[in-house]
């Protein structure tokens, strides 16, 4: 069954592409050819045994509907996935397939694979964003606007720094996602109990050999230690919360009362299906609405943290669903902003005319000196 009518509204193409079900497959047999390499490189299995599973898992096809059916009856996408491979492996090779590996290795992979595909794709979106709202923070920054506190006038302002505002929380929100995906979606290989039984002491030989193949940092294991993981997901609602800022603050400017910004006018986006004259700001809407969804998928993730001794039950399981929205609520809210970013109208008649009407001067205090700190300091 397609959701696409209520997923691709919120999110992009590419970044459903990085959490498909084939994409899903295809790290997971990954893991299962790549361990069977490394096993084999230390002398655990034979070479031939390995690359005949290598082998099967870069050919076999595998019906992900029929697979997803198992996989809810054993608990777990591994069972039935280890199940097809060995039925097609021959003897010595079947049992030598997944040696050492549990159900959870292989989800852990697949997720923090997916952390990163995800994580990269969003770089350039966000890139795109910092440099224009930069750009025009420097050529409004000696703009005199009103500022507004609390939905009232306040004082004159900068038109440049409330853009350089935004800017500034873009790029902290950017930096913090880098460190808790570096940090966090780092290899998990640690077997059943997590102590890498049944490897003959070689086990930090595998893994580091895994990790290498499947471009993805060597650790110790984690499988019970899911803080990286709520790390990563907090860092995707912040970045989510600072576009979230800039939205909901053009769609202030844009109102009709204020005119002082809007979006950029694309064909067949922001119209209306009853009222011709409208331009709605369709961009910040999807923004506002990833703005609402994501905490409570992050809120969600935080409440497994306390997993169950050596492997919790329910926690770690919740993941990846919600890992997978909050990935698709931010690819969405990145292209948006980059689009109203590269293409924000700011009429200048308009905030002028509401200084004037607000009467309150035109000293802009240390404006442009703050927008050149803000943007110094972003980069």
């Amino acid at each position: 069954m397609s959701h696409l009518l209520r997923t691709r509204p919120a999110t992009t193409d590419a970044m459903l592409a990085v959490f498909e079900d084939a994409a899903t497959l295809r790290h997971a047999l990954a893991f299962e050819a790549e361990l069977a390499r490394a096993e084999a490189a230390e002398g655990l299995i034979g070479k031939a045994e390995a690359e005949a599973i290598a082998m099967l898992c870069g050919s076999i096809a595998i019906d992900p509907a029929a697979l997803a059916t198992e996989a809810a009856l054993a608990g777990t996408l591994a069972i039935p996935l280890v199940a097809r491979l060995r039925k097609e492996l021959p003897e010595a090779a079947a049992k030598a397939l997944h040696k050492g590996a549990t159900s959870q290795d292989v989800a852990d992979i697949v997720l923090v694979r997916q952390i990163r595909d995800g994580h990269a794709l969003l770089q350039a979106d966000l890139g795109r964003t910092a440099n224009a709202l930069a750009a025009l923070a420097r050529r409004h920054a000696g703009t005199p606007a009103i500022g507004r506190t609390l939905l009232q006038d306040a004082l004159p302002i900068g038109f440049g720094l409330r853009i350089a505002q935004w800017q500034a929380g873009i790029v902290a929100a950017v930096a913090r996602l880098q460190d808790e995906v570096e940090q966090g979606a780092v290899l998990q290989f640690g077997g059943a109990a997590g102590t890498r039984a049944g490897l003959a002491g070689k086990g930090a030989a595998v893994s580091a050999r895994l990790a290498a193949a499947l471009s993805l940092p060597d650790a110790p294991p984690w499988q019970a230690r899911r803080g990286g993981i709520a790390g990563i997901a907090a860092a995707l609602a912040i970045l989510v919360g600072a576009l979230g800022k800039m939205a909901r603050d053009v769609s202030l400017l844009a109102q009709n009362g204020v005119g002082e910004a809007r979006e950029p006018a694309v064909p067949g986006r922001g119209g209306s299906s009853a009222m011709a004259h409208k331009r709605n700001p369709t961009g910040c809407q999807i923004v506002l609405s990833a703005c609402l969804r994501a905490p409570g998928l992050v809120a969600g993730i935080l409440a497994g943290l306390p997993a169950e001794e050596e492997r919790g039950l329910g926690g770690w399981q919740a993941e990846g669903p919600a890992l997978a929205e909050l990935f698709l609520l931010a690819a969405g809210a990145t292209e948006a902003m980059a689009t109203v970013a590269e293409g924000l109208e700011i009429d200048e008649a308009a905030i002028a005319r509401n200084l004037e009407a607000a009467a309150l001067g035109g000293d802009i205090g240390e404006s442009e000196n703050l927008v050149a700190a803000l943007l110094h300091r972003g980069g």
